[in-house]
């Protein structure tokens, strides 16, 4: 599946992510659930690149972002 597959309404925000427009990471749960890719990018530029992780590289990048908030 590409990146342009992921519908635009399938993307979820960060629970800790602010409603101020800054730093913001979006991932694709639906697509996760339904191929086990879990697919991440930047809020402020949704066309721009994207990361593409296994389960195990997705909880490492939540890990990390809950240590180093």
């Amino acid at each position: 599946m590409t990146h342009a597959s992921v519908l635009e309404k399938d993307w979820r925000s960060s629970t800790y992510s602010g409603n101020n427009g800054g730093e913001c990471v979006e991932w694709a749960p639906q697509h996760a659930a339904m191929t086990g890719e879990f697919k991440v990018r930047d809020s402020k530029n949704p066309n721009g690149p994207h990361l593409t992780l296994t389960a195990e590289g997705f909880a490492g990048l939540v890990q990390f972002a809950k240590s180093h908030g």
